[in-house]
């Protein structure tokens, strides 16, 4: 009966090891589902909305195939067609039947063309580079972007450099859950069935040998000896039974002395007890022998299954926790930027700013900066040309960017308010600016920059994924008006505390105004100093600089109102015969080519700031957020 067990339990460790195996090959399905997109009129670039990826539950891959360098972006839907309304493409969407749908769209006729005419030439837009994508890639004849989760409203766009036409190699694939988590146990199940086999196998063979009997019958009895007479037997015969029988006594006697020494041999020599001490052992052996294969067998099997091939119990015990829902307004727009957007965005242009500022470039630091800043810099570069130990401009932080705010809009212009900081080095103060992109296909470019305190504060502010609103310049809701801010403060710093202003700013503003005050005292007291102060005089006026401000609303129903104001010290002889030597001012030498003027001097300082604005109606004061010094001009008077 052990047989007839062991050959059913082979049988069935056959069937579960068998089954196990072909689920991990011939039964196994396919790893991913994948789709080809078909393109059949060339373009520069291929639009592929957002829909088709999400046409599949899963992560999305993108495979490209093409000639040369292959350049894939997403972002914002709406983005990328505005992005593209001035170029021909090929926009890849789902069908009602579920099928994929290539539609050629032409580029959309600029303003001002005739009716139905369109352009002569589609307008070709380099798509590396831009700030408009969330992500971008780009790679030599092959290009795979794995693991893409776009949400809803999201698109992808697909190029070579925008001149020539677009790669029509395009597959998307979703991964499909082909796991066999019953391999694993059908597979260890069959390799134990096997052994508890061989276990009965070897049983029973044993026991078939044990009941077999013995093979051959022993000797009879010997018959019965009597004793004999050695008194009765001839001389000759009872001598040479006693010289006999003393020859075996010395053997034995020495036998004796040396039993210590002596190997118990058995003497029986019974072919039938070796027999069977051999099938006492000979079953062990074979046992383990048979054994440790079914053992390896199983642990070779076990081993070569992967987590897929066994079932997976830790997914099942996660438990969700709850989690705050914050709901946007059903006319919200979307944020400008996202918050790794910016933050990328503000790291090129950091990048960029300091290599135009080692070479010298304003080329390259005009594509980055804009309005108050690049006249700072234009300034910054000419007295570096002429006097070498000038202090070169700080680096912008971007070790952490605290603050996003971007403007929520689908329109251009657009603004992003951002504050860095260096956390590698606490002598460098934060850093906060505002950026603009004009149009989709420029690069936000820095406008307003300034340094900020590291005591300073702030106000709060909406989240980054949820944006916020510019300020009007008029805005009655505000405490002073935006258009009105930078006059207001330039009152405060001309007539102090008589200004209608004063008391509209908090201390650290009235600490600023009073400097600037103290500095125009200085070159009072220095011309008065070097004896000129009979034969020529000075004067200042602080005005709001031909630039308009940046407003961006905070939680507070406040805003954080960017402003540049322009300080212009004017230095005129009052004699006729008197001129104006600018003596120890290299910066005024550099700038103006001369060492003295006849009819005098005027020189330009700006101050771009930050202020905390409250909301009408509020107690707070106007707080002063950040502000940045720069020698704009230095102009002979002719």
């Amino acid at each position: 009966m052990r047989f007839v067990w062991a050959v059913v339990a082979f049988v069935l460790a056959a069937v579960l090891i068998g089954a196990g195996i072909a689920q991990r090959t011939i039964f196994m399905g396919p790893s991913s589902e994948r789709t080809t997109v078909e393109v059949q009129e060339p373009a520069p670039f291929v639009l592929m909305d957002g829909e088709v990826l999400r046409s599949n539950p899963g992560a999305q891959t993108l495979l490209i195939h093409g000639d040369g360098d292959i350049f894939a972006a997403y972002g914002r839907t709406s983005d990328l067609e505005a992005w593209l309304a001035d170029s021909d493409y090929n926009q890849v969407s789902v069908a009602k039947d579920g099928s994929l749908d290539v539609e050629h769209v032409a580029a959309t006729p600029a303003e001002g063309d005739a009716e139905g005419e369109a352009t002569d030439e589609p307008v070709a837009h380099d798509p590396v580079g831009s700030d408009l994508w969330l992500d971008s890639f780009s790679e030599t004849d092959t290009l795979i972007a794995d693991n893409m989760q776009l949400p809803d409203g999201m698109s992808v766009l697909i190029a070579y450099d925008g001149t020539k036409a677009a790669p029509d190699d395009i597959v998307i694939s979703w991964p499909l859950d082909n796991s066999t988590p019953w391999a694993g146990p059908l597979m260890a199940a069959g390799g134990a069935v096997l052994l508890i086999g061989l276990i009965l196998y070897v049983l029973g063979i044993r026991h078939q040998r044990r009941g077999r009997g013995p093979r051959r019958k022993g000797p009879g009895p010997l018959p019965v000896t009597q004793p004999i007479d050695v008194a009765s037997l001839p001389p000759a015969e009872r001598d040479a039974l006693e010289s006999s029988s003393g020859e075996a006594a010395a053997p034995q006697a020495a036998d004796s002395s040396d039993v210590e020494d002596a190997e118990i041999v058995d003497e029986t020599k019974d072919p039938d007890s070796k027999n069977s001490l051999r099938a006492a052992r000979t079953p062990r052996r074979r046992l383990r022998l048979i054994a440790l294969p079914a053992i390896g067998l199983t642990a070779l099997l076990a081993s070569g299954c992967s987590a897929d091939s066994w079932p997976q119990f830790d997914d099942a015990s996660a438990t969700p926790s709850p989690t705050p829902t914050v709901i946007a307004p059903d006319n919200q727009k979307p944020p400008a930027v996202t918050e790794a957007q910016a933050t990328r965005i503000l790291q090129e242009i950091s990048t960029t700013l300091v290599d135009a500022d080692t070479a010298l470039d304003l080329d390259l630091a005009a594509t980055r900066l804009d309005g108050p800043a690049l006249t700072a810099r234009t300034t910054e570069y000419e007295l570096r040309t002429k006097l070498p130990d000038t202090t070169p401009p700080s680096a912008i932080p971007t070790d952490k960017v605290e603050v996003v705010l971007p403007e929520a809009t689908d329109r251009w212009p657009r603004t992003v308010l951002l504050l860095s900081k260096n956390t590698s080095d606490d002598t460098v103060p934060p850093v906060i600016l505002t950026m603009t992109q004009q149009d989709p296909w420029s690069n936000y470019k820095v406008s307003n920059m300034a340094e900020m305190s590291a005591d300073v504060a702030l106000p709060e502010v909406a989240a980054s994924w949820l944006g916020t609103s510019l300020v009007p310049d008029d805005s009655a809701f505000l405490s002073v008006p935006p258009a009105d801010l930078a006059a207001a403060f330039s009152d405060v710093v001309d007539e102090a505390d008589k200004s209608a202003s004063y008391g509209l700013f908090d201390d650290p503003s009235l600490k600023l105004a009073t400097s600037i005050r103290d500095s125009r005292q200085e070159l009072v007291q220095k011309l008065a100093d070097n004896n000129a102060s009979k034969t020529s005089k000075v004067t200042f006026d602080m005005n709001p600089a031909d630039v308009a401000p940046v407003a961006m609303t905070t939680l507070g129903s406040g805003a954080i109102v960017s402003v540049v104001v322009t300080d212009t010290e004017t230095v005129t002889p009052t004699v006729a015969d008197a001129v104006i030597r600018f003596g120890e001012n290299p910066q005024a030498k550099a700038l103006t080519g001369v060492s003295e003027a006849a009819k005098g001097i005027e020189t330009t300082y700006s101050f771009q700031l930050f202020f905390a604005v409250p909301a009408q109606g509020s107690t707070e004061q106007i707080r002063l957020l950040a502000v940045h010094q720069d020698l704009i001009s230095a102009k002979v008077i002719k």
